[in-house]
């Protein structure tokens, strides 16, 4: 995780006029992000309509972080600038464009590189060869992980077995370069936290860990305790997702008990990220950002 102290930051431009204006002060001076146990990030997943809608683009991610919201530190999403992993000048610009407003790059979530859990050997061999170039990306960034899905068909056995030595070849290829990698629950046999607990055992590297996320501990087959799931994952947390949909008229989150939530991330003596990642039901991206903010705010002010 300090890698991202010293490597370079570099990136240019101003966001898009759709998010232009100054953020409003979202941590009062008493409860500043500083003062809670954990830190905030800001996923780009909150605003995949506009990214999918072609009213944002990545470039403009971290500066209406900076600007619309107040955050110094950013998780992005490979869909977002899928053709651009090997593309020195355009990291560059997203570098120095994050630099320029003050924010760190924290990770990037990798989705659509293959399946980490294949038991086809040719598959599972492409899938992490796939996933290298964004190791070099995110270290050319200074983010400190890429965050991973370990997906495949088969047994849950044959599947834990394929992303243990899909998992320890990308461990191998990141820790020279300073990164980790991260796991998180994300559908699957993933979306059981015991699981996914077992495949960390059986990696066994320091380097590879998981991301814990409330929201994704059920599948279209059945439902898992998220607080259980949670817990579970704790141990080997490297950042966690602030995961919300809906909120209520007092500013609570309709789906997830968040004091319950944030509640185990204390126990554990988490102190990492929590990245807010809004799913944009109900309203609109900005607000329901602005609103998972206060939250985290509220509660973790609390627990703090």
């Amino acid at each position: 995780m300090n890698r991202k102290g010293f490597l370079q930051k570099m990136g240019i431009g101003a966001a898009g006029s759709v998010f232009a204006g100054r953020h409003s002060s979202l941590f009062n001076k008493k409860a500043s992000s500083s003062n809670l146990f954990f830190k905030v990030s800001l996923a780009e997943w909150s605003f995949h309509k506009s990214l999918f809608g072609g009213k944002m683009k990545n470039l403009d991610f971290p500066v209406i972080a900076r600007e619309k919201f107040g955050i110094d530190a950013v998780e992005y999403v490979d869909q977002f600038f899928k053709d651009k992993a090997k593309d020195k000048t355009y990291l560059k610009a997203l570098n120095k464009r994050a630099n320029d407003h003050g924010v760190s790059n924290v990770q990037i979530m990798i989705d659509n590189e293959g399946q980490l859990g294949s038991t086809n050997t040719k598959k599972r061999k492409q899938a992490v060869e796939n996933h290298l170039k964004w190791v070099d990306a995110a270290a050319f960034l200074g983010c400190f992980a890429i965050r991973v899905n370990i997906y495949g068909k088969g047994s849950p056995q044959d599947i834990s077995k394929a992303a243990v030595e899909s998992l320890s070849r990308l461990t191998e290829y990141a820790e020279p370069r300073g990164l980790d990698i991260m796991v998180e629950n994300h559908g699957g046999y993933s979306s059981n936290g015991q699981w996914v607990a077992n495949v960390m055992k059986q990696v066994n590297n320091p380097h590879c860990g998981t991301l814990p996320d409330p929201g994704n501990f059920s599948t279209k087959q059945k439902s898992y305790n998220r607080y259980k799931g949670v817990r579970e994952m704790m141990p080997f947390a490297k950042d966690v997702s602030a995961k919300t949909y809906d909120f209520d008229s007092q500013g609570n989150e309709t789906t997830i008990d968040y004091h319950r939530f944030l509640k185990i991330l204390k126990d554990a003596d988490y102190k990492g990220y929590l990245g807010v990642e809004f799913e944009t039901k109900g309203m609109p991206e900005s607000e329901g950002v602005k609103k998972t903010l206060k939250l985290l705010n509220r509660i973790g002010s609390e627990l703090s």
